[in-house]
């Protein structure tokens, strides 16, 4: 090994997302559970959990990096607009801050999620570590072709958020250095063959679904008056929540009552939403999605671009149908017609066919939510956090 001192027998996990909050907390919480149990030392260098239970994990050794920017400096120059220029210099300080970590715990293998781990990379690569890369949606370059795309087709406006090119370039970095890419879908590893990644370094490994959290209610509100939908995650461009709005408008009013739990991040998006609500019955806060899936009776996903896609598999763990996009990792995970419609992206009359099919068989959606909960449970059975292990040391022993 080059690089001076010797390697310790230990993991180094790089992540720039809370552990349990969110899509990518989620992700990553995942990938904690599952390494923590390998029976080395993990140190985890990045933001600190947001759940407690992931703190008192045994074995596991938190490293926070320090504050980067002041409130008001993000707030009081032009990084208060250019989200994706603030977001580059977050990636790049963690980065920065984790290599000059690395060199000091010295650890045998390296796990990092795309963004944040560039430097560590190089590091590994400097001092023949094996490195393992979790890429969580699609390949970065469609990731920013879809905001791109979205933000000028609805706003007229560039898009000024992440990623920019120059963290399409850092991400393309990191997976050039990694020796393996795990994703979560099929959907994302076609995406990334597709633009150059050699087919043999990419993974598909499923993501772990708690289906003891996400349970359908003992009893659930009866079919009675509009249809009960729901929606779950940021409401951003490329979620495509715009085309929920629109299709539910052409379907009538009166006949869906929507529920949106997530919260707007940018001004486009915040100026979509309150342009597309108007005259629509329905309800929008951030919260605890449990609640308002037990109480749906249709979980409605229409994302431009995703990974994978999580809500999906909790809404399915919940006993709902689904309706996702054919640009959805999680789709792989639907029988369409049975377990719920696969459609395709950005196609408004596509998604108002689906959900006037859903009115027309609303005495069936029960059922189907039951097939759909049994689905994850298979799923789940081949735990796919042990799976998620293996596969990790056979690449980095």
């Amino acid at each position: 090994m080059q690089g001076g001192s010797t390697h310790t027998s230990s993991t180094a996990l790089i992540c720039g997302a809370a552990a349990g909050s969110g899509g990518l907390g989620g992700f990553a919480a995942t990938v904690l559970r599952a390494l923590s149990q390998a029976g080395t030392p993990l140190h985890v260098l990045g933001p600190p959990p947001a759940d407690a239970r992931l703190a008192a994990l045994p074995g596991v050794v938190w490293h926070t990096p320090p504050r980067t920017l002041l409130a008001a400096v993000q707030r009081w120059t032009p990084y208060r607009w250019l989200t994706g220029a603030l977001q580059l210099h977050h990636d790049e300080h963690l980065g920065k801050w984790t290599a000059a970590r690395l060199e000091q715990l010295r650890p045998s293998r390296l796990y990092a999620f795309t963004q944040v781990g560039l430097e560590s990379l190089e590091w590994a690569r400097r001092t023949g570590v094996p490195c393992v890369v979790d890429n969580p949606n699609g390949h970065i370059a469609g990731f920013r072709d879809v905001y791109v795309r979205e933000t000028w087709r609805q706003a007229r406006r560039p898009h000024l958020g992440h990623p920019t090119s120059a963290a399409v370039r850092r991400i393309e970095r990191e997976y050039t250095l990694a020796s393996a890419i795990r994703v979560s879908s099929p959907w994302s590893r076609d995406s990334m063959v597709r633009r150059g990644v050699p087919a043999a370094k990419v993974t598909v490994l499923d993501q772990l679904i708690d289906v003891e959290r996400f349970r359908p209610p003992a009893t659930r509100p009866a079919a009675e008056g509009p249809l009960r939908v729901c929606f779950v995650g940021s409401m951003d461009v490329r979620k495509g929540f715009h085309y929920l709005l629109r299709a539910v408008r052409q379907v009538g009013a009166g006949r869906v009552q929507l529920h949106l739990v997530g919260a707007t991040g940018d001004r486009v998006s915040r100026r979509l939403f309150e342009r597309e609500r108007e005259g629509l019955q329905l309800e929008a806060a951030p919260g605890d999605p449990r609640p308002v899936y037990q109480r749906s009776e249709l979980f409605v996903l229409p994302t431009l671009e995703d990974g994978f896609g999580l809500v999906v598999g909790e809404a399915m763990a919940s006993g709902l149908p689904v309706v996702v996009t054919d640009a959805c990792g999680a789709a792989a995970w639907v029988e369409p017609g049975r377990t719920g419609w696969v459609i395709p992206a950005a196609n408004e009359q596509a998604l108002v066919a689906t959900l006037e099919e859903a009115i027309r068989r609303r005495s069936e959606l029960p059922r189907m939510g039951e097939l759909a909960r049994a689905a994850v449970e298979a799923r789940m059975a081949a735990d796919p956090q042990a799976r998620l292990r293996t596969w990790f040391e056979s690449v980095a022993p």
